[in-house]
């Protein structure tokens, strides 16, 4: 069994956010059938990542959910729904999900690069 990570609550947030993605196209289904159809791919890859990272944590996951929220923040633009309620939508899930990510990575890399072995060695030189 894997041990729970710290990290792992950010996860979770990515989840509940993928889980507000799936479920935001119902509102937008009508007005903009391209943006529900974004909104629901993106945010069941966000709950696949989600859920992976948090069963067996890989920092590619990581990656990709930072991708996947940038990809959010400039699809009403490439995918032509801009000036709706679906984007600004995907704009706000998309910066959340990027931070998340980025805050996720950020702590990976303090871990192991600036955490307490880190300082010792840096000490012993």
């Amino acid at each position: 069994m894997t041990k729970w990570r710290k990290e792992s609550a950010l996860d979770l947030y990515n989840l509940a956010a993928a889980i507000f993605l799936l479920a935001a196209p119902w509102l937008f289904v009508h007005a903009n059938p391209t943006a529900a159809i974004d909104l629901r791919i993106s945010g069941a890859a966000i709950a696949v990542m989600s859920l992976a990272a948090i069963v067996a944590f890989s920092i590619w996951e990581e990656w990709i959910n930072l991708l996947i929220g940038c990809w959010l923040i400039a699809s009403p633009w490439l995918l032509g729904f801009t000036h709706t309620r679906a984007m600004h939508f995907a704009i706000a899930a998309g910066a959340v999900v990027a931070f998340m990510a980025l805050l996720e990575l950020w702590l990976e890399y303090e871990k192991t690069h600036l955490g307490p072995a880190a300082a010792q060695d840096a000490g012993e030189h």
